[in-house]
């Protein structure tokens, strides 16, 4: 039987570099045209996968959190590790990918967080779903951690992973405001200190 060669998905094109747009000049600023061409789609297609700019927001976000969720399961299943390992890699593995200038596309849940959340409703809800999962997985490992005994938290493991999502988000907007990375740093310590690791 010959092989046939793959062919790209036209939406899915469009998608990535929205993301790799968006991650540097936010939702707002980004028009479809300007996503049409760096996508190399011709403008009159962008309906035919999109019914609005919303629709399209909201398809961006639940792409970006898919390709986020998948890494992120990756690094929280690596064997050879502990769960607490496995948890701190997971953060080192935040502040290489979050924190850069060139960021490709890494970044969208930082960069549109507080912008999108007000615009569109379908797009906060999309946010939330795809934060929430995050969280999940943080919890999860929490959990998994202290049934092995590699670390442990004073209270509940889900308020504890909720606290430690949201350090990090804004530890991310604060190296934006002082580019510096001394916020996550400081928030790699302080996740240290509430792992009691």
């Amino acid at each position: 039987m010959p092989v046939t060669a793959h062919k790209p998905d036209t939406r899915q094109i469009i998608l990535d570099a929205a993301q790799r747009i968006m991650a540097h000049k936010g939702y707002s600023a980004v028009g479809i045209n300007e996503v049409l061409a760096e996508a190399g789609v011709p403008k009159g297609s962008f309906y035919h996968y999109f019914s609005s700019k919303d629709a399209f927001g909201e398809a961006i976000l639940k792409s970006y959190f898919a390709d986020y969720l998948a890494d992120m399961d990756g690094t929280l299943a690596r064997s050879g590790q502990s769960a607490a390992e496995r948890l701190m890699a997971y953060w080192q593995q935040w502040r290489e990918t979050q924190s850069i200038e060139e960021c490709q596309g890494k970044c969208l849940a930082v960069k549109l967080g507080a912008e999108v959340a007000d615009l569109s409703e379908s797009m906060r809800l999309a946010l939330k779903e795809g934060t929430s999962a995050v969280v999940d997985r943080i919890e999860r490992t929490i959990t998994s951690g202290l049934e092995e005994g590699s670390l442990t938290v004073d209270g509940d493991p889900r308020d504890v992973a909720q606290a430690l999502y949201d350090m990090w988000l804004g530890a991310s907007v604060m190296c934006k405001i002082h580019r510096s990375l001394a916020p996550l740093d400081t928030a790699q310590a302080v996740t240290r200190r509430l792992l009691h690791l």
